[in-house]
């Protein structure tokens, strides 16, 4: 069994999707598990469609039009007969939305957001799953929220693992190829839940897990993993392989091309990830698996911007001790505000943050009862993994670093 994650930019309209039937011709689709996001940024169009409905209710059916026409056009370049089923099938799931959206009573954005954004995934696996009949491709469409069973943390779900599992066993049929969505799954009410933003290839992993898969390939528009983000860093090189610890520090450090969470699941079970290029199907790409390191062993670049640094000092000139940093990091649970950087001395704690969910102006005011808070919004967090001089002079340059912090591999700055 082999687990193909092809994410939104892979299916951006019909071109794309034509391109993922020559990429399964290509490569083969026998025993494949198929997990596609939404096409193109359709969940960026989702995310302000649930926007207009806490904001200004009247722009709802504006933002769900856009949504309906960008999926349309696309029909309409797959599909030449337009008595086709596929119309009706995508007519139903924007009836869904707009139906959950009368009804609903919950004042919660993020079970709003969960319930709504997702419809991007099932419309696409919608179409693709068709498209691929419509080629000779049998396949079977798969509900993922029928598979997935997490907790109810909206926009940032837990797997339970055990039930997956049951799942996945009951509902799969290996000898065929399944289509799924990424990013979603279902909590103990069958309300829908997601995974985090990018959470599709963790999904691919979570399947893969549940269905000792051979392998899982991520599907990308790159030739691989590369050093640094071709679209911050100009030069850039291809990884040809790299382990899952070396892995794991990449996605820790915010490497864009793997989900943190996705090389958890393949790790314990020793799956290699592989990550190729749907442009070039038969290039090598990245295989991660067990082995040392990364090869070739060379400087890489990372970057999180929009980041927040916080900077927090006693108003009494006081040491800051474990009491006073424990008080610190629930506060950070509570907000929902994800670390990425500490730095401390004896009366001053740094830390660098993301805000992702909007967390950051109630925190402040409770920071600011107890601690001299300064606090510098919209910086970046720069990483570089085997850095050396030359790496770490040419990006000092012209840049003004307000944190650094170097370990024996790895180098990180927050610079404004």
């Amino acid at each position: 069994m082999r687990v193909f994650k092809f994410g939104g930019a892979s299916v951006k309209d019909a071109n794309g999707v034509k391109n993922l039937v020559r990429v399964l011709q290509e490569v083969g689709y026998s025993d494949t598990f198929l997990v596609v996001s939404a096409m193109g940024k359709m969940t960026n169009a989702m995310e302000n469609v649930v926007e207009a409905y806490f904001e200004d209710k009247d722009k709802v059916s504006n933002a769900l039009q856009e949504v309906l026409e960008y999926h349309n056009a696309i029909l309409v370049d797959l599909f030449e007969n337009k008595n086709h089923p596929i119309y009706a099938k995508v007519k139903a799931l924007f009836e869904e939305v707009k139906g959950f959206l009368a009804w609903n009573k919950s004042p919660k954005y993020s079970f709003v957001y969960d319930q709504v954004v997702g419809y991007g995934e099932l419309i696409s696996t919608t179409i693709v799953s068709a498209y691929l009949n419509e080629v000779g491709i049998p396949n079977v469409w798969q509900d993922v929220r029928e598979l997935i069973k997490t907790d109810s943390s909206y926009r940032d779900a837990r797997v339970n693992w055990e039930r997956t599992q049951k799942e996945v066993n009951e509902k799969v049929d290996v000898t065929k190829l399944n289509i799924s969505q990424g990013f979603l799954g279902s909590d103990d009410n069958n309300f829908t839940t997601t995974l985090g933003r990018e959470g599709s290839d963790y999904t691919a992993a979570i399947l893969a897990y549940c269905l000792n898969a051979d392998s899982v390939t991520i599907w990308k528009d790159v030739p691989g993993v590369l050093n640094a983000d071709p679209r911050t860093f100009k030069e850039t090189q291809l990884l040809d392989h790299v382990s899952y610890r070396e892995a794991i520090e990449l996605a820790f450090y915010g490497a864009s091309v793997i989900h943190p969470k996705t090389l958890q699941p393949l790790q314990r079970k020793e799956i290699p990830l592989h990550v190729k290029s749907f442009i070039d199907p038969s290039g090598n790409g990245t295989k991660v698996a067990k082995g040392q390191g990364i090869s070739p062993e060379i400087p890489c670049f990372i970057v999180k911007k929009n980041q927040v640094l916080l900077k927090l000092s006693s108003l009494d000139f006081s040491f800051i001790v474990e009491n006073n940093i424990s008080e610190i990091f629930k506060l950070f649970h509570d907000h929902r505000m994800k670390v990425d950087l500490i730095q401390n001395s004896a009366i001053s704690f740094s830390v660098c943050l993301d805000n992702k969910f909007g967390g950051l102006p109630s925190m402040l005011e409770e920071l600011k009862r107890k601690f001299k808070v300064v606090c510098h919004e919209n910086v970046s967090l720069y990483t570089i993994r085997h850095f050396n001089d030359d790496a770490l002079k040419s990006f000092q340059n012209g840049r003004t670093v307000l944190v650094e912090q170097r370990g024996r591999e790895t180098v990180q700055l927050v610079v404004k």
